[in-house]
């Protein structure tokens, strides 16, 4: 098999540094058959958040606030050993890393505008709701033999 599938596209231009990637290889749990004690498929790979010149300067602060939970001394830690060859361990936890940082380097969504709700509308619900209620109230068995 080949390398890596090309570099893995954090957002626009932006993508995963090889060259700051920690690869550690061990034995994944599970089933393996006769393969299991041999191969070490388990992939976990490390990125240095806190001391990265790969992402643009907001971004990384964005990032670091948002996986503060996850960093241990600002570094991320991805796992993946659901698959039993170890090439695609790698692909998994490479695409995993680039979706994590995508997501906690994001822009915070656009603050809501609150708009006035048309008259017309408001009343149509009162009605409706006087119409209900008149529907139910009429349920009422009182006068039923």
């Amino acid at each position: 098999m080949g390398g890596m599938s090309g570099p893995y596209v954090i957002r626009g231009s932006v993508s995963l540094p090889e060259a700051e990637l920690q690869w550690r290889f061990s034995r994944s749990s599970g089933p393996g058959g006769q393969h299991v004690n041999t191969s070490d498929s388990q992939v976990e790979l490390r990125f240095d958040l806190a001391r990265t010149e790969a992402l643009p300067e907001v971004w990384k602060e964005r990032a670091l606030a948002k996986l503060a939970a996850r960093l241990v001394g600002g570094v991320v830690v991805v796992r993946a050993s659901e698959h039993r060859s170890q090439w695609r361990n790698r692909e998994t936890a490479a695409v995993r890393l680039a979706s994590l940082l995508a997501e906690a380097s994001a822009p915070p969504p656009r603050p809501r505008r609150a708009t006035k709700i048309p008259r017309g509308i408001n009343e149509r619900r009162l009605r409706q709701k006087k119409q209900r209620a008149e529907t139910k109230r009429g349920r009422t068995g009182k006068d039923w033999g």
